[in-house]
């Protein structure tokens, strides 16, 4: 049985987090849009915020598209796709340096 190699590991397990906080983004988002369209408690904006920051902007993206929420407030309009640029910079940066350059 082959051995992956740490840096293959490594990638899996971004991704996989990727993967998994943008499920839990994007299910937040939904969640939240159904609370407010029924007048219930909701999600609070910072902790809405804090999942995409914590790799689910992509799930916050789609939250966003499909289920039409938080698109008119411009701490989502623009905050969400600081956050991806910032991320997608971070991981282009740690490519960067781990694949020699």
């Amino acid at each position: 049985m082959p051995t992956d190699s740490p840096m293959t590991v490594l990638w899996i397990v971004i991704a996989a987090a990727y993967g998994i906080m943008s499920l839990i983004t994007f299910g937040a988002f939904v969640l939240d849009k159904r609370k407010a369209e029924r007048g219930r408690w909701r999600i609070k904006e910072k902790t809405l915020i804090s999942l995409a920051i914590c790799c689910g902007w992509p799930g916050a993206m789609l939250g966003m598209k499909l289920a039409r929420h938080k698109t008119r407030k411009p701490l989502f309009k623009l905050g969400i796709p600081a956050i991806a640029v910032l991320h997608v910079a971070a991981l282009a940066g740690l490519a960067w340096v781990l694949l020699g350059r």
